[in-house]
């Protein structure tokens, strides 16, 4: 898998990372043995993936353990994309963020002893604040965790445009991390302007599994699961998520690929985007490339979905103009 130069940065990222939110085991359903993640994660390194995205909100550090479980000393090989600031609150799930600068560093140092490293290559800030806490406070805690050792590089997760330019001028942020996809466009406008000179990676290419392909019905998740009240799955939005995902299983079918491919594709190769983040509990989920159709490298003129270009091994080739004209979905739910 090739991979795309971290602005700013001497790393070099796959242009597909692995998250670990649903391994984390909160919040997507029923939990799976970790013997399921750890093989997830040591089959996504053989993939090519070279970077895994965590958070302590996942599983409340489980997903940390999961990663030191699965590559034990290797991880110091691998890149991890954590994360700082943000808990859950109530039987929802409700994410409240909290950057105080005691609150990172706590956060900061919990990751490194789960995680076991001396230095975390990417730490970003999940979610802009909601305790009031001046952003200059939140970015010089990120600086002294940078100049300590103990942190590479920092970026920001979900941060709007006039926030993100904030930033900007306060401190050397190296990455945007936001939602993307075929049915989630906020991106394209003046975020990506800000973004501009940034690794922009983006999340939830599938939709929390709505461009996935696998579900063409009215789906039914238990309590424990975040998608039983994620609008996204419900009525008029659903129907719309699955209109569109039956147009990507044809392309799919097509070129020889999952309808998943497509998507993650589609948005892997689009202006400003460094790389995708996806999720998987099992090896068999693992998003692939088309065999001997390497993903990644340069865009053509811009245009990631020509053949040979970026997403050629995802089957972007088959896409047409008016196959991305599609009515994005409104805002989701937060992650």
């Amino acid at each position: 898998m090739r991979r795309r130069p971290l602005p700013g940065t001497d790393l070099s990222l796959s242009v597909l990372g692995l998250g670990l939110w649903a391994m984390g085991g909160k919040y997507w359903g029923p939990p799976r043995p970790d013997e399921d993640a750890v093989a997830t994660l040591q089959a996504a390194l053989d993939l090519g993936v070279n970077w895994f995205d965590t958070a302590p909100l996942y599983g409340e550090g489980h997903a940390d353990t999961l990663l030191r479980r699965a590559f034990g000393p290797r991880l110091k090989d691998v890149i991890v994309a954590t994360k700082v600031g943000v808990r859950w609150r109530g039987s929802r799930g409700h994410a409240e963020s909290d950057l105080s600068p005691a609150h990172i560093v706590e956060d900061a140092e919990a990751s490194l002893t789960r995680l076991g490293l001396e230095t975390i290559p990417l730490l970003q800030v999940h979610w802009p604040c909601e305790r009031g806490t001046p952003l200059a406070e939140t970015l010089g805690a990120l600086t002294t965790l940078q100049t300590q050792g103990k942190i590479q590089h920092f970026g920001l997760c979900n941060y709007g445009p006039e926030a993100l330019a904030e930033a900007r001028a306060l401190a050397p942020i190296v990455s945007l991390q936001t939602p993307y996809s075929l049915l989630r466009r906020e991106l394209e406008g003046p975020l990506l302007s800000a973004a501009s000179g940034l690794g922009v990676l983006a999340y939830e290419p599938l939709c929390r599994g709505l461009l996935s392909g696998k579900y063409t019905g009215n789906p039914r998740f238990g309590d424990d699961d975040q998608r039983s009240w994620d609008e996204r799955f419900q009525g008029h939005r659903l129907r719309h998520a699955q209109s569109l995902t039956a147009e990507l299983g044809r392309i799919a079918a097509r070129v020889g690929v999952p309808t998943s491919a497509v998507a993650i594709g589609w948005a892997i190769a689009q202006p400003g985007v460094t790389a995708v983040i996806a999720g998987a509990r099992t090896p068999q989920q693992l998003p692939r490339e088309r065999p001997g159709r390497p993903c990644g490298g340069e865009r053509q003129g811009g245009r990631g979905d020509q053949p040979g270009g970026v997403g050629a091994g995802w089957g972007l080739g088959a896409l047409t103009p008016d196959s991305t004209k599609t009515r994005p979905d409104p805002p989701a739910p937060p992650r």
